[in-house]
C-alpha cells in the first residue's frame, strides 16, 4: 500500500461514478471542509486499501480521518463530529 494521506487532512476515497461522492463533495465544499480526494479506479492500492477498510467491499466515499479512523459513506454531520 503505497498511498500516505497528506497530514491533518481527510482523505475520501470516490470513483468517478458514485453518486453518493459527488453529494458528499459538494456538502463539504459548501461547509468549507477541506479534503484530499482519491479515485480509487486510478490510484494503485487504494482500492485494496478501501476493501481492508469495509470488511473486502470496495464502498465508497470511504473517509479516512487524520486520527486514522475511517466512515463508510458517512453524512456531513458524522464528518463534522468527527473533526470537531
Amino acid at each position: 500500500m503505497d498511498y500516505v494521506p497528506e497530514s491533518g487532512t481527510i482523505t475520501m476515497f470516490t470513483t468517478g461514478w458514485c453518486g453518493y461522492c459527488s453529494r458528499l463533495k459538494s456538502q463539504l465544499d459548501k461547509s468549507g471542509i477541506g479534503y484530499a480526494e482519491v479515485n480509487i479506479e486510478e490510484t494503485p492500492g487504494t482500492a485494496e486499501l478501501v476493501m481492508s477498510l469495509n470488511g473486502g467491499n470496495q464502498t465508497v466515499p470511504t473517509v479516512l480521518f487524520p486520527d486514522g479512523s475511517a466512515a463508510t459513506n458517512p453524512s456531513l454531520a458524522e464528518v463534522q463530529r468527527k473533526l470537531a
